[in-house]
């Protein structure tokens, strides 16, 4: 059940030095927390053995010290949502304010989104999200980024239909590749939005008080003709 081959390795970095809050974090909770992640494709069973409960399944990446995350997971507590991302301070982060709000539908998967979205069951997820990915903002590594062809292929067959796809940065030149990329996808409909309501990431932060300009995008799978 794989929508791309040999899809495009996006460069996360592992950069970042763990508190002692969130040492015991990892140390405590993970068992709680993370999910055991299989080799194999991963239907709508995994995600109900996984939550202990059906319901719609919200993947966000690049969820940095988690805060939009928790936000999501508190205002719709019949929803199961995934944080898939590398960075382990980010994990404690998350796990600390699971623990201190007592939210329990939220679960951590350490793994490359895009090694993770191509072994999903195609129409498994209800809302993807990435909150300003790397913008690798040299040109020469422009390829390291997230958002690509793979990455909405991929995107488009994981949600289902109706699903939808959120996405942010404070770079101009990446929303504009992400605009054209997306806009590229015939089962995604969508463009620039209204910034939707979510905390200030750090991320943002830093990107706002350099004078830079916020772009939300947010795009909806939708149903494709398919020719004979």
């Amino acid at each position: 059940m794989t929508p791309a081959t040999a899809p495009h390795r996006a460069y996360l970095r592992r950069r970042g030095r763990l508190t002692t809050a969130q040492a015991r974090a990892l140390d405590e909770l993970s068992p709680r927390y993370l999910v055991d992640l299989p080799d194999t494709d991963m239907g709508a069973d995994f995600w109900l053995d996984t939550f202990g409960r059906d319901g719609p399944l919200a993947i966000e990446t690049c969820f940095g010290n988690g805060a939009a995350l928790v936000q999501f997971a508190k205002s719709r507590p019949t929803w199961n949502c995934l944080g898939v991302d590398v960075y382990r301070p980010g994990f404690g982060a998350l796990m600390l304010a699971c623990e201190r709000d007592g939210i329990d539908n939220v679960h951590i998967a350490d793994s490359e989104v895009l090694s993770l979205l191509c072994r999903l069951e195609p129409g498994t997820v209800s809302r993807l999200s990435a909150l300003f990915p790397d913008p690798w903002p040299k040109k020469r590594h422009h390829k390291r980024r997230l958002v690509n062809g793979d990455f909405a292929a991929a995107v488009a067959a994981c949600l289902e239909v109706d699903g939808t796809l959120h996405l942010a940065t404070d770079w101009e030149d990446y929303a504009s590749q992400m605009i054209e990329v997306l806009g590229a996808e015939p089962r995604l409909e969508g463009g620039v939005a209204a910034r939707p309501e979510r905390p200030v990431t750090p991320f943002e932060a830093k990107g706002l008080a350099r004078g830079r300009r916020v772009v939300d995008l947010a795009y909806r799978r939708v149903v494709t003709l398919q020719l004979s």
